[in-house]
């Protein structure tokens, strides 16, 4: 069974994803052809995204290792990026069954009403996975992998109904859909937190600015597409030691500024076209639930965040969060990070961010700034176990792709620097028993409180409808 999910998996989310996705709209009563484009649209949208967030990392990546020279940055914590880090969680023991095993536990907390959220999200697994794999190696009990894996789990499944009405508030055509993603889950508690101190200070509401009104006060100079031409020019600018040097290298600073750009405007495009595959997908899955499943009015479909990371704002705030996350990874004592493959996690943040914030660009700005600052240590802190786990899955698979350079430990920022991941892994490894503990009971206690507001909503849902068909008559 380990070797068959590791072959699907192998196959990367391109080919995987668009296979997940017909057999699952045939199975629920989409013609095949309808399917099968469904799939095929989702498939692209990954390939999409994936060009457009390599073109960020191999255009950044040389011009960040010049300045790391330049500056002589003595950062051990090798940025492997996210589908590295993917691979490392899929190919171990917790990976390879994670999928039907969160399934299950979905499945329960939905006849149980603990969660309203069915998460077909399924590449986006490899998070849960992610932890259980860390956490497994670190222990060296598969026991305690999968119990953080499942905890991780049902907390995001509960995070996703929590935010699912601000969620579909804000985004457009997002109706009956919710973010089971544990990356972008895990910042939630600040965004609200920081969002309710941030209203509080006086003359903050005169900064309510999102990304359209940028446009309209500040015209080009605000457009994403011009900020990403800025932003690369000035790193480019940075890897050259002196003005003489900047003069006769003016076609590579402004090449890597256009690519920048390039980022900035494509994104978005591409985003449709995850819209356009899965929203098929959605609507026939929840129309099949509201057949099939009793007390189904309410449930929401968990999709992937990609469906929503080409919004103004979070392609504003990203890109002015790249250089300032990596002066922070320079600035910052005892960090031994810098992010470089994985800065294209960076639009990751904010997808359950938005709604909290209401696309306020500085608001954004300030919560990313806090949660970069601790992702930073968050992923120094993980880097031992993380690399344990990557020189295991070298050893077994050969993959190239988790091979770390000698004397570097391993780190991402997509999922390493969730605040999520990092409290389980040290509930787990710092405090054993007790912190398991403690996370059973903040478990129980969201999945308590996510059933009594379930229960009270359809009671409400039950009484409209009651007096509806009573005035009808």
């Amino acid at each position: 069974m380990e070797q068959v999910f590791s072959y699907i998996i192998g196959l990367g989310a391109a080919v995987m994803m668009p296979i997940i996705f017909t057999v699952l709209g045939v199975c629920i009563g989409i013609k095949l052809g309808d399917a099968l484009k469904s799939g095929l649209k989702v498939g692209v949208g990954f390939i999409g995204l994936s060009i457009v967030t390599a073109l960020l990392t191999s255009a950044l990546g040389p011009a960040l290792n010049t300045v790391v020279d330049i500056y002589d940055l003595q950062l051990k914590v090798f940025d492997m990026g996210w589908p590295a880090a993917a691979a490392v969680a899929y190919n171990t023991a917790v990976g390879a069954f994670i999928i039907p095993v969160c399934l299950g536990v979905n499945l329960l907390m939905l006849v149980t009403k603990t969660t309203r959220t069915v998460n077909i999200d399924l590449w986006n697994y490899w998070h849960f996975a992610f932890i259980g794999a860390v956490i497994y190696f670190a222990s060296q009990s598969l026991a305690w992998g999968f119990f953080g894996a499942i905890i991780c789990y049902i907390i995001t499944l509960v995070l996703a109904d929590i935010t699912a009405k601000k969620f579909q508030g804000f985004y457009k055509d997002m109706d009956g859909i919710s973010i089971p993603q544990p990356f972008c889950a895990g910042f939630v508690p600040f965004a609200w937190a920081i969002n309710k101190g941030l209203d509080k200070i006086p003359g903050m509401a005169k900064l309510e600015i999102d990304a359209e009104g940028m446009k309209k006060k500040f015209g080009l100079l605000g457009e994403p597409l011009f900020l990403g031409v800025v932003v690369g020019v000035a790193i480019g600018c940075l890897t050259c030691k002196t003005w003489a040097e900047i003069v006769d290298r003016i076609p590579y600073i402004l090449g890597l500024g256009i690519k920048m750009g390039a980022v900035m405007e494509l994104i978005p495009r591409v985003t449709v076209l995850f819209i356009e595959g899965l929203k098929p997908i959605s609507d026939a899955t929840r129309s099949l639930i509201a057949r099939k499943f009793k007390g189904a009015d309410g449930l929401n479909i968990g999709m992937s965040p990609a469906l929503v990371i080409g919004h103004p704002t979070t392609l504003v705030v990203s890109l002015l969060l790249i250089p300032v996350t990596l002066a922070l990874a320079v600035l910052l004592p005892g960090n031994q990070f810098l992010p470089l493959a994985s800065l294209a996690g960076m639009f990751y943040v904010f997808p359950l961010v938005l709604p909290f914030t209401k696309g306020n660009v500085v608001k954004s700005f300030i919560i990313g700034l806090v949660v970069m600052v601790m992702g930073l240590y968050m992923v120094t802190n993980l880097a031992p176990a993380f690399t344990l786990a990557a020189k295991d899955v070298f050893a077994v698979t050969g993959d190239a792709a988790v091979a770390i350079p000698q004397g570097f430990d391993g780190g991402s920022l997509d999922f390493a620097s969730s605040p999520l991941a990092w409290i389980i892994y040290l509930c787990t490894q710092n405090l054993k028993w007790i912190g398991a503990g403690i996370l059973v009971l903040i478990t129980m206690g969201m999945m308590w409180w996510n059933r009594v507001h379930i229960i009270r909503n359809q009671r409400m849902m039950a009484e409209k409808n009651s007096s509806e068909i009573q005035t009808t008559e």
